[in-house]
């Protein structure tokens, strides 16, 4: 029966009774009193009594169900202390039914709404694995767990490659991609899930990162089979609608207690050495050491070093001259930078460029490098000096700015310099790798009278189509062609090779690091045209390189 019926019909009962006494008082009444006025006394009596009556039916349902309503704001005010279980009050359910059956869905409703968002917030939705919240706090349980001679195993993974796979397949594939790595991972897992022993994690991090968390390994053997097994396996083509699908991973390792008590340790462990791997071409795995440990920590110093060293005026240029084999004559000059690190002394560059391209910092330094090589030829013009080119090495980092040629050009042109005096040096993989548009201004730079010059040349990937179309002037081999030159049948076959392939295309040939008298020889019977090395000349700075230039050129062309 419905709360609103059985209230109706409890109502009329009461009311039944209430007129039912009414009579027999008033019956009573007219029957054995004699007096007026006692029939008006009872009359008021059996009046008040049927008023009273009728209040009580009027007011039982609605105290019913203040008291109903009270138990239920009670139980809502539960919720405050997190009570999202506890069922409806039972006196809420016999006089409000359809109200304590809308508010348990509504509980229902929450709980289920939070249990969602709990599984948001813990799991990756892509992969459905533990996202990093969730693996550091069940991997820092794991890991405070352990006895006291227990070790665990922590392998830090990174795709190798994954970038091009959504480039060209589209996020969506890279998702499905992720999706069948995961899947992999959880076979490794599984395939390594000991009896008896706790089954090991495996997360996504973010991106394309993940991490597995082995917490009962016998030692770095072991890890270090685990980290071979995950490289395997992600190492196999993934079929994808049609597409195989190469990948690797780079896969770092680290140990506890050896290489950190607390998970955030042991993480920052394994993602230097993933770092590592991946430095060594990737598709392979590195175990956490001593010495990564000191090469990361310095790295850190030379990143917070480099922040601040254009702004305390720390960088110089040394400048090694160029010789023609042909004349001996000096062509010009290659501008080195160099670091006055304020407690190391003087720093070449291969011993912080890559932190600097890495970090960005590069930008404010290849911007010092031009305003510097622009004031130097500018106070050569004004010293009636001979006019020589300098060159200066421009980093891919540069080259990602839209504005850099054209800020280039404005510097040049402030100074006073003009553009048939600077030659600009891209490395190998830089300039295979420029887009139309920057290959256009580099072009356009060229037609106005700068030299371009092909730097490094003979140690990355290149396309010869396209060597043959680049907007270049010269190309500089490699230091690795020239050094067994003297010594190595198949060395000079190659640099032949070389030179035969530059000076087809149109380029002038420029050997770097010539160390001895013997080499340049063998260049110049080859057609090499310019040197550069330590045979001539080291890097000096502006003032001593001026007086060597000065006396060199009197020399030379004497000896001419």
């Amino acid at each position: 029966m419905q709360d609103g019926t059985r209230q109706k019909l409890s109502n009329v009962v009461l009311s039944a009774g209430a007129g039912l006494a009414s009579f027999i008082f008033t019956l009573f009444a007219f029957l054995f009193l004699s007096q007026v006025d006692e029939k008006i006394v009872a009359s008021l009596v059996a009046g008040m009594f049927c008023l009273l009556v009728s209040y009580i039916a009027a007011e039982r349902p609605n105290s019913e169900s203040a008291r109903a309503l009270a138990t239920l704001r009670d139980r809502l005010l539960a919720v405050e202390e997190g009570d999202l279980t506890s069922p409806v009050p039972a006196v809420v359910g016999e006089v409000h039914p359809k109200l304590a059956s809308a508010v348990d869905r509504l509980f229902a409703e929450v709980r289920a709404s939070i249990e969602n968002a709990h599984a948001l917030g813990m799991y990756d939705p892509v992969t459905s694995l533990p996202n990093r919240l969730n693996f550091r706090a069940e991997a820092e349980r794991l890991v405070n767990g352990m006895s006291a001679t227990g070790m665990a195993a922590l392998l830090f993974v990174d795709l190798d490659r994954f970038k091009m796979v959504n480039d060209s397949l589209g996020h969506a594939r890279g998702d499905q991609l992720l999706v069948m790595v995961a899947n992999r991972l959880r076979v490794v897992v599984n395939g390594e899930c000991k009896p008896g022993g706790s089954r090991a994690l495996v997360a996504r991090l973010a991106g394309d990162e993940f991490t597995l968390l082995f917490s009962d390994v016998s030692g770095t053997a072991e890890a270090e089979r685990l980290a071979r097994r995950v490289v395997l396996a992600i190492g196999e083509p993934f079929e994808m609608h049609g597409h195989s699908v190469d990948i690797g991973a780079s896969v770092g390792v680290a140990m506890s207690p050896e290489h950190g008590v607390g998970i955030e340790a042991l993480m920052r462990s394994a993602d230097i050495a993933m770092y590592r791997a991946k430095n060594r071409g990737g598709n392979q795995h590195c175990l956490f050491s001593d010495e990564l440990a000191a090469e990361y920590n310095s790295k850190i110093a030379t990143e917070k070093a480099l922040t601040e060293a254009v702004q305390r005026g720390e960088f110089l240029l040394a400048l090694q001259p160029q010789l023609s084999l042909m004349t001996g004559e000096i062509t010009g000059a290659e501008a080195l930078l160099r670091w006055n690190h304020p407690t190391e002394g003087m720093r070449a560059p291969g011993t912080f460029i890559s932190i600097a391209e890495q970090t960005g910092i590069i930008g404010e330094i290849g911007d010092w490098v031009v305003a510097e090589v622009a004031a130097l030829v500018a106070s050569w013009n004004e010293s009636g000096a001979r006019k020589k080119r300098l060159a200066f090495n421009v980093s891919p980092r540069q080259l990602d700015r839209t504005d850099f040629i054209t800020r280039l050009r404005q510097t040049f042109a402030d100074a006073g310099v003009p553009l048939s005096q600077i030659e600009l040096e891209f490395t190998e993989s830089a300039a295979m790798e420029c887009s139309d548009a920057v290959m256009r201004e580099i072009a356009a730079l060229r037609a106005d009278g700068a030299t371009i010059a092909l730097d490094d040349f003979g140690t990355g990937y290149s396309n010869i189509a396209r060597l043959r179309n680049l907007p270049i002037d010269r190309v500089k081999l490699d230091p690795s062609l020239i050094a067994e030159i003297e010594t190595c049948e198949k060395a000079r076959v190659i640099v032949q090779a070389v030179v035969h392939l530059v000076k087809g295309v149109g380029c002038e040939v420029v050997a770097e690091a010539v160390e001895t008298v013997a080499q340049a020889d063998i260049l110049r019977a080859m057609g090499c045209e310019t040197v550069q090395g330590f045979v001539f000349a080291q890097p000096m700075f502006e003032t001593e390189f001026v007086a060597w230039a000065r006396g060199g050129e009197r020399g030379l062309r004497g000896a001419a």
